[in-house]
């Protein structure tokens, strides 16, 4: 099942209400740059919960949500986990307004791929790494380097969901973020 449907899929099954006008996915979210290479028009979106305008967005690293590392780690080398398959990984309960990892494993040889691809020069990394590295951001390397160095330190995923539990964290004062553990 494609991504688009699995979006489509956890918005209609979602409790909350939707009421889409435009989904510019595939083709309608495509442009090509000066080398003819195909990118997206809009890479990344806010929702104003309050009005519920959704805007495009692009994200630096500042603005980014607790436990980055190991949730991309949940995107990338979890596939082998069974729980996971064909379900999209949810993170943010807007309810309580926490962000909630479930937890996931991964194969303990991922801490060896991740020490081999780490020695790979930044072009080898785009080439290898992205299905589309024309079209990556200014940070994809650095951030595929920051999964790498988690899973050569941690590479048993007990490690990181000791007790096969969430990591969970709450909304500070200041805007930020605090684990609840």
């Amino acid at each position: 099942m494609c991504l688009c449907s699995k979006i489509i899929d956890a918005l209609h099954n979602s409790q909350e209400n939707f009421h889409l006008q435009t989904l510019c996915v595939l083709e309608h979210n495509t442009k090509s740059d000066s080398k003819g290479n195909a990118c997206p028009i809009i890479s990344g979106i806010v929702v104003n919960t309050l009005s519920g305008s959704i805007m495009p967005a692009s994200f630096d690293r500042s603005s980014r949500c607790p436990d980055e590392i190991v949730r991309r780690i949940r995107v990338t080398v979890s596939s082998e986990d069974s729980s996971w398959e064909g379900r999209l990984l949810k993170t943010y309960d807007t309810f309580h307004d926490k962000f909630h990892i479930a937890p996931c494993s991964w194969s303990l040889h991922w801490g060896q791929i991740a020490f081999s691809l780490q020695q790979l020069s930044d072009s080898e990394i785009l080439l290898r790494c992205s299905t589309s590295p024309s079209a990556e951001g200014p940070d994809f390397v650095e951030n595929e380097r920051r999964v790498w160095s988690y899973l050569i330190r941690y590479p048993d995923w007990r490690q990181t969901f000791v007790g096969r539990k969430p990591r969970v964290f709450k909304r500070t004062n200041d805007g930020g973020w605090e684990s609840c553990e």
